[in-house]
């Protein structure tokens, strides 16, 4: 049900007369498809992605990412003033922590497959993979957040774009 939940969410921000976009994998990795219509299957670009961060869809209003985490790793804390976001875990297990305050975490809960996690703007966020493989999550923020064709290989590389 949270899967086709957030597929219609993915389809309402796109025009009407979708077409099929190239089923490559490293045109999916790389390439970021928007700005014009396109549908995928997300739960296999997701599992397949092996990039900390690939930005693979930005509209006017939308963006969808693929994160893989390595374990122990996280998406670091950080806020988003202007950005709802959407993340649904497709494999792997996490920890997720929110807060209005940077250093007062409210929400304190475990994730794991299947599971979305809504983030409010402005909240301070985090999530942790606490499995023994890589998390492997998409992210939706609406309005975007990263470049169109961002792609972060690394954590490290991430938090360097991000001047942290």
């Amino acid at each position: 049900m949270l899967k086709r939940i957030a597929f219609v969410l993915l389809l309402l921000a796109l025009e009407p007369g979708l077409a099929t976009a190239g089923d490559t994998a490293a045109a999916q990795k790389s390439k970021d498809f928007g700005g014009q219509p396109w549908v995928v299957d997300i739960e296999k670009l997701t599992v397949k992605n092996p990039y900390f961060r690939s930005t693979s869809w930005t509209g006017t209003n939308l963006q969808m990412t693929v994160m893989s985490i390595q374990p122990g790793g996280e998406i670091g804390l950080e806020r988003h003033e202007k950005n709802d976001q959407f993340i649904r875990v497709e494999q792997g297990r996490a920890r997720v922590v929110m807060g209005k305050d940077k250093d007062r975490m409210t929400f304190d809960k475990k994730v794991s497959a299947d599971w979305a996690i809504f983030i409010p703007a402005g909240y301070w966020h985090n999530i942790t993979n606490i499995g023994d493989r890589p998390l492997k999550v998409y992210a939706i923020y609406a309005p975007p957040e990263h470049p169109p064709g961002t792609l972060h290989k690394t954590f490290e590389e991430s938090e360097a774009a991000h001047g942290h």
